[in-house]
């Protein structure tokens, strides 16, 4: 697979406790240089970043992460989010689920939620993260129904906060079962092999900050 067609699914991302501008910055160069899907960044850099690529006529969607990284924020603090992301200029969003609600079986309330998030990014794109690492596959297939049915276009498999990344082996059952939207594979992807195996599996997009440095390195 060439590497452009990898770049360009790629969603080049910075969520460090600790990225500065300079970092987002810099996040936001390579993205345009490499054409690759977007940029994914924390929300508070959304109004900058959009703001820098504006000023440099480049062509490059923001994306930010809301309810980040652990899902647990109330529906209205993430819709509050949700909203001010998109009036900054997020051209996307990564929501997290509430995974307590999806351990006690409340998958309504899941459903509910990603419902009114998507409403709330008027028309943007929305990426839900349901974790994968913390879920059992009864819950990964239910959560596909559940994504499936919710107005929202991707279903993603990881924060890159918790206990381990994308598997292979979830993105082929996501695949699997979801139906009508795709799937992003976030967490980990720390190769160019392991990018193209992620998308032969069925990932549309992949979330990582590696795969622009190794692009770098074959230059």
């Amino acid at each position: 697979m060439d590497i452009k067609e990898i770049l360009s699914k790629v969603d080049h991302t910075v969520l460090s406790q600790t990225a500065t501008w300079e970092d987002i910055k810099n996040l936001c160069d390579d993205g345009m240089k490499y054409s690759t899907a977007s940029v994914c960044i924390p929300p508070s850099y959304v109004k900058q970043a959009a703001e820098y690529i504006k000023s440099v006529n480049g062509t490059l969607k923001v994306c930010t992460v809301i309810g980040f990284p652990n899902g647990y924020n109330t529906t209205a603090v993430k819709c509050f989010e949700t909203e001010q992301a998109v009036k900054e200029g997020a051209d996307e969003i990564d929501m997290v689920i509430n995974l307590g609600w999806v351990k006690d079986g409340l998958y309504d309330k899941v459903l509910d939620e990603i419902k009114q998030i998507k409403t709330a990014c008027h028309g943007k794109l929305l990426k839900v993260i349901i974790e994968t690492c913390l879920l059992t596959d009864e819950e990964k297939i239910e959560l596909c129904k559940v994504v499936s049915e919710s107005g929202a276009e991707y279903i993603k498999t990881s924060t890159g906060f918790s206990k381990s990344g994308a598997t292979f082996e979830d993105v082929e059952l996501m695949a699997k079962n979801v139906d009508g939207i795709l799937v992003k594979a976030a967490g980990g992807i720390s190769s160019i092999e392991d990018a193209e195996k992620f998308i032969r599996l069925g990932a549309s997009r992949l979330g990582t900050s590696r795969i622009v440095k190794l692009a770098k390195q074959q230059e």
